[in-house]
């Protein structure tokens, strides 16, 4: 072969090895081989000089490849534990701040919010939940107080014999609480400590709830069928009573109870009445640091109500669909007044009515922020607009007050879920 095309040939197998392969070979070695003029000299170079380099680099690309996905499942398992460790993290910081954001839209929760199951809003969950625990133990306390009345007109051996056993198990409960916020001021125990310990002074309240009840079921046959009221001690999402009749078509009403709260921020909801397709039908609420309110067909008119003292305040809302005129009465004094007021818009029949939650559906889609935290007592619904007069009778327990024509309080009209308590007890005897 003449020498320059010798050389050619040479130049040309080099730059076939070099575009052969785009990985890093070593050390790389010129071969030149005498090939037919028409034959393909990097396919005869390949074969001729690098079939055991290749093979060689081959085996390495592949135990880098293995290597790397070895590494890749060890990765992908250290994200996925520490998702998991900053989801606790979320969690618990959600918590810790609260799921109180501003509430809009007059009275409905923005979709998506968290519920909260248990209290309100400004504290720590554990400082909150045993506020709301201490809460219950005097409202025991006060139905014992009651209990004893009762005794004491109708001496039972057996009947003192249970009061003072219950006595004695919520002194025993005031002392657990008492001990556990001097844990908390001296900044002891964590998540874990105070989740048993919030487990098991509620399993005895809820035990305490069941004996008082069944103590208060022996006064039911002796009194008459509207003097009970109903007592919802915690702020959660299943305390609530159903009123077992539905509402008919209105064009009018007037709506009266009293009511006894000391919650904040916010008593929550008194009672609810929604349809199918409307869960805001008809609803009086007080959410968060907002007024209460009165919803009717998802409109809105704010109401000048200041209950959360802790006393028994008596309420009356009137409106009529004419104009949309309302107006709004407290302790038989009217405070407030106005119109358009979802006006033309008449109440509509066959819907569920709930007291103390709020319904985002028909009949449930309760959240614990909305929930009501009181004593609610007298729920009469009237199909007309009262007069100041009567208003006035009902607020002052005159023997002219007059019973609800749509709803009357009776207990025979009342179903209890959730731990909610219904027991004896007369509004009227604390003003008069």
């Amino acid at each position: 072969m003449p020498a320059g095309r010798a050389a050619r040939t040479c130049a040309l197998l080099a730059l076939c090895l070099l575009g052969s392969g785009a990985q890093d070979f070593g050390p790389t070695r010129f071969i030149c081989t005498s090939v037919p003029v028409d034959a393909d000299m990097c396919a005869a170079s390949v074969a001729a000089g690098g079939a055991e380099e290749l093979r060689s680099n081959v085996l390495q690309l592949r135990e880098t490849v293995l290597q790397q996905k070895e590494t890749i499942l060890s990765q992908k398992e250290t994200i996925r534990e520490l998702t998991t460790k900053l989801g606790r993290c979320e969690s618990q910081s959600t918590l810790d701040a609260g799921a109180g954001e501003a509430r809009t839209g007059g009275g409905r929760k923005q979709p998506g919010s968290g519920k909260n199951t248990m209290g309100d809003l400004s504290r720590t969950p554990a400082a909150e939940t045993l506020s709301q625990l201490g809460q219950t133990l005097q409202s025991l306390k006060t139905r014992l107080e009651n209990l004893e009345q009762y005794s004491r007109l109708n001496s039972s051996s057996q009947t003192n014999s249970l009061k003072d056993l219950l006595q004695s198990k919520i002194d025993d409960l005031e002392r657990q609480v008492l001990s556990r916020v001097n844990t908390l001021e001296e900044g002891k125990g964590g998540p874990k400590n105070d989740t048993e310990e919030r487990v098991k002074i509620e399993s005895a309240l809820t035990s305490l709830h069941q004996r008082i009840s069944e103590l208060e079921k022996g006064q039911k046959d002796n009194r008459p069928g509207d003097k009970f009221q109903l007592t919802f001690p915690l702020r959660t999402n299943y305390m609530y009573a159903k009123v077992k009749k539905s509402l008919p078509e209105m064009y009018a009403f007037t709506v009266c109870m009293w009511l006894k709260s000391s919650a904040a921020p916010g008593v929550g909801t008194p009672f609810s009445y929604a349809v199918p397709g409307q869960a805001n039908e008809l609803v009086l609420i007080e959410w968060g640091n907002n007024p209460m309110e009165i919803l009717i067909n998802d409109k809105v008119a704010k109401l000048p109500f200041v209950i959360n003292d802790g006393k028994w305040h008596h309420i009356c809302i009137t409106w009529t669909t004419r104009d949309g005129v309302w107006e709004a009465y407290q302790d038989g004094t009217q405070g407030g007044n106005g119109e358009n007021l979802a006006p033309y818009h008449p109440i509509k029949p066959q819907g569920v009515l709930v007291l103390g939650q709020e319904q985002d559906t028909l009949g449930g889609g309760f959240d614990a922020t909305q929930a009501f935290v009181g004593e609610l007592a007298h729920f009469n619904i009237w199909d007309r607009k009262l007069t100041p007069g009567e208003v006035y009778n009902l607020a002052t327990c005159s023997t002219k007050a007059l019973s609800g024509n749509v709803i009357a309080w009776s207990e025979s009209h009342i179903e209890i879920y959730g731990g909610a308590t219904k027991w004896t007890f007369e509004a009227c005897r604390q003003i008069n």
